[in-house]
């Protein structure tokens, strides 16, 4: 047999199996489709929070139940010690509250 009739075996097979593969995944989304409203009906029925990505510290734990201070409960002067916290931005509504405080710090010293 020719090398190039074994490549193309080889391929032509690779290809089906790539087009079965997306076809599972139709299948199974359909049939998964069920499972994943009954669990949002749990979810809205209960009230549960944010998905908990990180389970280290609250404030990475839950981002929409951080407050500003939290992260530096241990001294104001410490170090983040979770590597969950430097990968995670502070909620906007945090963010706005930082900018707003910066603002007004430089009108006041705009007015001296």
């Amino acid at each position: 047999m020719r090398k190039s009739t074994f490549y193309f075996i080889y391929m032509t097979v690779n290809l089906i199996l790539l087009f079965l593969l997306f076809v599972h995944a139709s299948v199974r989304q359909e049939a998964d489709l069920k499972g994943i409203r009954e669990k949002t009906q749990i979810v809205q029925r209960l009230g549960l929070t944010d998905l908990c990505l990180f389970t280290e510290a609250s404030y990475t734990r839950h981002l929409s139940q951080a407050d500003l201070h939290t992260p530096f409960q241990d001294s104001p002067m410490s170090l983040e010690h979770f590597p969950s916290g430097s990968i995670v931005a502070p909620p906007a509504v945090i963010r706005k509250i930082g900018t707003n405080s910066a603002t007004k710090t430089q009108r006041r010293k705009e007015k001296i």
